[in-house]
C-alpha cells in the first residue's frame, strides 16, 4: 500500500548505514588494531556522526559482532519455525552446522584471530552466548512433549551454542558438531523421560 512506501525506503536506508558503519568498522579495527581504532574514528570514516554509530550498535564490541542478533534469532527459529514433524534435535543441529560453516570462511579467520586476542571482546562474546543460550531456552519451552524444568531448558540451550564454540576450535569442525549434537540428543530425551541421573559413586 502507498502508505507503507516511505517506512519502507527508511527501514532500507536505515539498515544500509548500519552495514556501511559495521564494514567500516570491521576494515579499521583489521587494518589498525581493534584498540587503536575508537568510535570517533569509525563515524569519521564512514561519514556518520557518533551518535548515527551509537543509535545503531551500543558498544564498540557490538560492532564486531554485527551479526549477533541475527545468529540469536536463527536458533530460535530452528525451534519455532522448524516443518511439522521433524524433530527438534536435528533442526538444531543443522543450524549450527550452517553457523560454524559461516564463521569458518576464510574471510572469517583474520576476525576470529582478532577477537582471540581482545580479552573485551571475548568477554564480549561469552556474555553473548549466554543471551542466545536464554533466548534458545525460552523458545524450548513451547516446545511440544514431556514437560522440562527450566534448568533443563537452560542446560540444553547452553550446551547447543557452546557446541558452535567447541566446533570452530576443532580440527574436524563438522565431525565435532555431530559428535556434540549425540550427547545433545541423549540429554534432551533423558530429560523427558524423568529417569533419574545416576551418579557415578
Amino acid at each position: 500500500m502507498p502508505e507503507q512506501q516511505p517506512s519502507g525506503r527508511r527501514e532500507r536506508k536505515k539498515a544500509a548505514t548500519r552495514q556501511k558503519i559495521a564494514d567500516t568498522a570491521l576494515r579499521l579495527f583489521l587494518e589498525r588494531g581493534y584498540d587503536a581504532v575508537g568510535i570517533r574514528d569509525v563515524a569519521a570514516e564512514a561519514d556518520v556522526a557518533v551518535t548515527t554509530v551509537f543509535s545503531h550498535f551500543a558498544s564498540k564490541e557490538a560492532l564486531v559482532f554485527e551479526r549477533d542478533a541475527d545468529f540469536e534469532q536463527r536458533l530460535a527459529r530452528a525451534v519455532t519455525d522448524r516443518a511439522p514433524g521433524e524433530p527438534l534435535v536435528p533442526a538444531l543441529r543443522r543450524e549450527i552446522h550452517a553457523l560454524v560453516c559461516h564463521c569458518l570462511a576464510d574471510e572469517a579467520a583474520p576476525v576470529w584471530r582478532m577477537i582471540d586476542a581482545s580479552s573485551a571482546l571475548r568477554e564480549y562474546e561469552g556474555a553473548m552466548r549466554l543471551r542466545h543460550a536464554e533466548t534458545l531456552a525460552a523458545a524450548l519451552a513451547a516446545e511440544p512433549g514431556p514437560p522440562r524444568t527450566g534448568t533443563v531448558r537452560r542446560a540444553i540451550a547452553r550446551f547447543v551454542v557452546d557446541a558452535f564454540v567447541l566446533a570452530r576450535e576443532a580440527e574436524d569442525p563438522r565431525a565435532a558438531v555431530d559428535e556434540i549434537f549425540r550427547m545433545v540428543e541423549a540429554a534432551w530425551e533423558t530429560s523427558g523421560t524423568g529417569a533419574p541421573v545416576s551418579l557415578p559413586g
